[in-house]
């Protein structure tokens, strides 16, 4: 969420709030339209116990979604690190290549999938790099010990990273249904009206206007909230980003420099086959 947006939003919600306000005071009567003030206030209870109930579940929704994106980019970017140290146990021409492979596994997660999900374009569509690690793994045949169980454990390794992908690219374009959001700001509009009749003559301006525009306030402020969590890969205070990747290519750069591992990676910066 870009906080200056975030506050502009907000600070217009409440003004254009507070004004109908105002101006539906000059001709409420003293005392509200209401007669009875604890019923109305009642009433409102009612209404505003309700949509903080499906609010709550929304947060709750939305924040689950965040989390589970932030945990797949985590292990994810983990299981990178670990398949690289599994890969040097397979003989040098398929470790060269497979460690190339995941290299620009990580690079295109950073520089290709984390655009399109801030744009909300990636599809489910499965990484070009995971395939072409996958063709390369199908030449292996371990022989030695060492190698069988780097295959076994490499197996396992793939699983997970692919599950942690999908947890990853699953909230990117939104999971709160548009049914919901209709019916969250239908109940907004509802509250909105509803506190057009406390509008009370006998009241200051200024208590007036507090009345309505904290409600404004609050109500706008949440649904921001709503929005940030439903989209976490957005720009802006809270946007997901590919911290976890970009250390783990930086450690597996630093590690195979400190073993003297001479590998040819395929791929430019941002993850791009150089051969296509």
């Amino acid at each position: 969420m870009n906080l200056v947006w975030g506050l502009l939003i907000t600070i217009a919600v409440s003004a254009v709030a507070i004004t109908v306000m105002l101006f539906v005071r000059r001709r409420a009567p003293t005392g509200s339209y209401f007669r009875d003030g604890d019923r109305a206030s009642g009433v409102f209870g009612v209404i505003a116990t309700g949509f903080s109930v499906l609010l709550g579940f929304i947060v709750f929704l939305a924040f689950t979604s965040y989390d589970d994106a932030r945990s797949g980019a985590e292990t994810e970017a983990l299981m990178i690190a670990q398949q690289v140290e599994t890969a040097q146990f397979f003989p040098p021409e398929v470790r060269r290549t497979l460690t190339g492979q995941l290299v620009c596994y990580g690079r295109s997660v950073v520089g290709d999938e984390w655009p399109q999900m801030r744009a909300g374009t990636l599809d489910d569509r499965v990484n070009p790099w995971g395939v072409a690690i996958f063709g390369t793994l199908q030449d292996v045949e371990p022989k030695a010990a060492s190698e069988q169980s780097a295959y076994d454990q490499w197996l396992g390794q793939t699983s997970e990273r692919e599950e942690a992908r999908l947890d990853r690219i699953h909230p990117a374009t939104g999971v709160i249904p548009i049914t919901l959001w209709i019916a969250l700001f239908f109940i907004g509009g509802v509250i909105f009206a509803y506190m057009l009749f406390f509008a009370d003559s006998g009241e200051g301006p200024v208590t007036q206007a507090v009345l309505m525009g904290a409600v404004a306030a609050v109500i706008t402020v949440m649904f921001l909230l709503l929005g940030a969590l439903d989209r976490p890969f957005h720009n802006g205070v809270g946007g997901l980003e590919p911290v976890a990747m970009e250390r783990t290519l930086a450690r597996v750069d630093d590690a195979l420099a400190a073993i003297g591992r001479d590998v040819q990676v395929p791929c430019d910066a941002a993850g791009a086959n150089r051969s296509s």
